[in-house]
């Protein structure tokens, strides 16, 4: 429990009913979107403006009591689950579009604004804002700046990070910084923007943010193919890019997604199909069709089986709402869903596609297979059950296998869910020992007490790291 006249204050600076410690409020934020984890903190607290967060943090410094941020808890790797008890801080309240900059082409928002929101919203006035991860229906934008969130345009057109030029965040002591702004080039520094974007909440608190908008496209032609042979699938990917085409949205889906997002989605899809490649692209008219048919002159190359190109942009848009349920989808199978995301270069999607397969079989647990393979992050999703132990000990076996593999053909553990808790054992094995003690210096700078997000990215101990034989 927290010091009474701490509680005292925190009702103070946001108002009695914006602070909670009953049990329900409690429960309600002890886990996030990952399984099997789940922690209870001290308090919650939702505050609506900087000027509060930084009075809330003041607060807490003087007392030593950690602090974890947080928007619809969404995430995937623990990265908001109160592991040391302490303050939840939920920025749900802090949810406005402050300004609208046509002159610059950016927008200022509060970080508890939800992303399909703010997007649909841009969109209505002519603009495009790409970051699209499949969780944006209940994201925020300061979830997904805290995890630099990717999605199914990332290939094209970048990450989170590509499109935050600007931040107002609070730092542990309860100091207010600005960083960046509505310029395309500042080189006055340290990019301290940059560095805040992924650091799930360890460093600062997100308070405010400024984002690029672009033009929109033109045009779009949404493509769907279909193929017997999985590897022929994952060659095509290597083909479009060497080809020197980069299509808005390159995605991949195994044969057991494809039946369980068909049965969600009901979409009529084949299910005798080991892989689905769903692909737009967009721009001008002209150059849109001249890329769609090279992109299907490589499919047939690739002995693609089917090969479909939507009439209509609602027919469109139902193929990518079904690759966006894919997770969704999976989460009906059995009680349990972990999903992961190893990335690799592309050109070692077919490689990293067999592995998983290989390790799949070696363990005897059922992973299904999707993801952005266009830009290499796949999502390999294993469907258990937290009750049964021995089985959930096949699941670690294998994931910990994947991601040595991802590494072995040079990719990373992780490229759009961010480390938390779940991979936090097996950073060390990506950016090695002198890595992990730079980062704690920064962590160290910014946070001297460890009072930001405590016990996520850097594990107590790191794992062995695996050695795999395949023949």
């Amino acid at each position: 429990m927290l010091d009474p006249y701490l509680t005292a204050q925190l009702r103070a600076i946001v108002g009695a009913s914006h602070y909670r410690d009953d049990k329900e409020a409690l429960i309600a934020h002890s886990y996030d979107g990952t399984p099997m984890l789940q922690a209870l903190p001290d308090g919650v607290i939702y505050p609506e403006s900087t000027e509060q967060v930084s009075a809330i943090m003041k607060a807490l410094s003087f007392y030593k009591v950690p602090l974890v941020s947080r928007g619809s808890g969404s995430n995937l790797c623990g990265g908001t689950v109160p592991i040391q008890g302490g303050v939840v801080m939920v920025m749900h309240r802090m949810n406005r579009l402050l300004e609208l900059d046509m002159d610059n082409l950016t927008a200022t928002v509060q970080p508890g604004m939800i992303t399909a929101d703010f997007i649909h919203h841009i969109e209505s006035l002519g603009l495009f804002y790409p970051p699209d991860p499949s969780s944006m229906r209940i994201s925020t934008i300061g979830g997904n700046i805290a995890e630099c969130s990717g999605g199914l345009r990332g290939l094209k057109y970048g990450t989170t990070k590509d499109y935050v030029i600007g931040l107002h965040a609070v730092l542990a002591s309860g100091e207010i910084i600005r960083t960046g702004g509505k310029l395309m080039k500042d080189v006055a520094g340290y990019d301290l923007t940059k560095l805040l974007i992924g650091s799930e909440g360890t460093l600062a608190i997100i308070t405010e943010a400024t984002l690029k908008l672009i033009p929109p496209p033109k045009s779009k032609m949404t493509m769907l193919v279909m193929y017997q042979d999985l590897y022929a699938a994952a060659r095509t990917v290597s083909a479009i890019i060497e080809s020197k085409i980069i299509p808005a949205t390159l995605e991949f889906m195994d044969n057991p997604t494809i039946r369980v997002v068909d049965d969600f989605a009901k979409l009529g899809l084949p299910l005798d199909m080991e892989a689905i490649l769903l692909i737009e692209q967009d721009g001008d008219p002209e150059t849109v069709a001249r890329d769609i048919e090279q992109i299907r002159q490589i499919c047939i190359r690739e002995q693609a089986d089917t090969i479909q190109v939507a009439a209509t942009r609602e027919e469109a848009e139902r193929l990518l709402t079904a690759r966006r349920s894919a997770f969704t989808a999976l989460a009906r199978l059995r009680p349990t869903t972990i999903l992961e995301d190893a990335t690799v270069p592309r050109s070692k999607i077919a490689d990293m596609v067999r592995r998983i397969n290989e390790i799949s079989t070696k363990y005897n647990v059922m992973i299904a297979t999707f993801g952005h393979a266009g830009d290499g992050n796949l999502h390999p999703t294993a469907t258990t059950d937290a009750r049964d132990v021995e089985e959930i000990h096949r699941v670690e076996q294998a994931f910990e296998e994947i991601f040595a593999a991802a590494l072995e053909l040079g990719g990373t553990i992780t490229g759009e869910h961010g480390v938390g808790v779940v991979k936090a054992p097996f950073l060390e094995w990506k950016i090695g020992n002198t890595g992990i003690s730079l980062m704690k210096g920064i962590k160290k700078a910014f946070d001297p007490d460890n009072l930001l997000n405590p016990g996520k990215m850097f594990a107590k101990e790191t794992r062995k790291r695996v050695v795999i034989q395949y023949e």
